[in-house]
């Protein structure tokens, strides 16, 4: 989608910052009064021309000034992942796309702020779509034109031992690519790994505690170890990309992309300890798609720590329809896309070392079934633990288990998420994985 007023107010927007960074001054935060403080509406929407239920987030900045994420509106974490608490999502708008072939396709809100095509459908090459958008307070919004760009075939997606540009060892995941059709200069990489999690110190029993009455003294309970009712010893986390990763092949004669590296994971990275995969998503974007996510990455950049929140100097392709002044926030883009999968295990790269050690501490412990008052300089009694739930089983006491133990107690354990993988992440195995 090719429209120079985009690329005028981007560049306009890079002279700004430019401007700003010569002559910044220090901002007294408890100068900031209410009147200030305003809340922007931020949509956001990457459409495909795969045939998919599209997806549009919409939410609103917060005045809330968050000084953990440097940001009351993060732009840079990706689509639907951000963290509730530096936007509030908005509900009750009426959402729609328009092709000027005539079709129109409606969204339905499903959960707070996410709205869902009501049926499956694909952009097409040649035919230019809007989005248009009714909030529930009456104003209504439009984007720019967008139109999908060119379709750009992902040829292979692979990994190689490799060593970091800082020196360290690890698994470098590189993409090839072949252009198909249409203009194919601008390219952006997304990416979804999964990785599979053993518990360490996962056993076939439990203990399991009921009737716990600590109102009481000597507290009332009933502890027993059981069989585990629940298959928690192997589970799959899923966790989207978080980093901006483009490549443009502009002013290149060979517009074929050969070995571009989307993901670098050193050795020493607890998730390739058991088997991984990558989904890569390959998008085909327009000049002004890739100009705004560039000014994005350089934001994130940044040391100083008030560059997220001028947002005003990023061109957002949302405005309001009667062509009232408003600052909106975000960006609506259509893409052309391919991806593909890739599985591999530690031992493809590294058959000689050792797997990367857990990142949690899993030394076993020992405590008191429950300690007398007052109390003693003991540890937390396991009774409190296991009402907390954050142990588990892992055996009967051993000094040689949990030597120089100052208050022992009759059983050994372990933190939870040692042996229990449903803390970091689901038992069920995703239906595209493959031993």
């Amino acid at each position: 989608m090719k429209f120079q007023k985009g690329s005028y107010r981007i560049i306009l927007g890079i002279i700004f910052l430019a401007s700003l960074g010569a002559c910044l001054d220090e901002l007294d935060i408890e100068t900031l009064g209410e009147e200030d403080q305003t809340t922007a509406l931020v949509v956001e929407a990457v459409l495909t021309d795969e045939m998919i239920t599209q997806k549009i987030y919409l939410s609103r900045s917060s005045p809330r000034l968050d000084l953990e994420t440097d940001t009351v509106y993060n732009p840079y974490i990706p689509l639907g992942s951000r963290p509730i608490d530096s936007v509030d999502m908005e509900g009750g708008a009426t959402v729609r796309v328009l092709g000027d072939n005539g079709a129109e396709y409606g969204f339905t809100e499903g959960d707070d702020g996410i709205y869902l095509s009501n049926q499956p459908f694909a952009l097409e090459m040649g035919v230019g779509y809007t989005l248009e958008i009714e909030t529930g307070n009456g104003q209504e919004y439009v984007s720019d034109p967008l139109s999908v760009q060119g379709k750009s075939q992902l040829a292979n997606v692979y990994a190689e031992r490799a060593v970091s540009d800082s020196g360290e060892e690890g698994v470098a995941i590189y993409v090839d690519s072949q252009p198909q059709q249409g203009n194919t200069q601008f390219y952006r990489y997304t990416y979804e790994e999964t990785y599979k999690i053993v518990a360490p110190n996962w056993l076939p029993v439990d203990f399991e505690l009921t009737g716990y009455d600590n109102s009481v003294f000597p507290p009332e309970y009933n502890l027993e170890i059981v069989e585990r009712g629940v298959q928690n010893q192997i589970c799959y986390n899923t966790v989207p990309s978080t980093t901006i990763e483009q490549i443009s092949t502009a002013g290149s004669l060979d517009r074929s992309i050969s070995k571009h590296m989307v993901r670098f994971i050193g050795k020493d990275n607890f998730i390739i300890s058991e088997r991984y995969s990558i989904l890569v998503q390959q998008q085909v974007q327009s000049a002004d798609a890739y100009s705004f996510y560039e000014t994005l990455k350089s934001f994130s950049q940044s040391d100083n720590i008030f560059s997220q929140i001028q947002p005003g100097a990023i061109y957002a392709n949302v405005h309001r329809k009667d062509g009232t002044s408003e600052n909106v926030l975000g960006y609506v883009e259509a893409v052309g896309v391919s991806d593909q999968r890739l599985f591999f295990n530690f031992d493809d790269f590294f058959s000689e070392e050792e797997l990367p050690e857990f990142p949690f501490n899993c030394n076993p412990m020992t405590a008191r079934i429950y300690n007398e008052p007052p109390p003693p300089s003991c540890p937390e009694d396991l009774l409190s633990r296991l009402d907390n739930g954050t142990v588990t089983y892992f055996g009967t006491y051993d000094e040689n288990l949990v030597p120089n133990a100052s208050c022992p107690g009759p059983y050994v354990f372990v933190p939870r998420v040692c042996g229990d993988c449903t803390l970091l992440g689901s038992n069920v195995e995703p239906d595209f994985w493959e031993e």
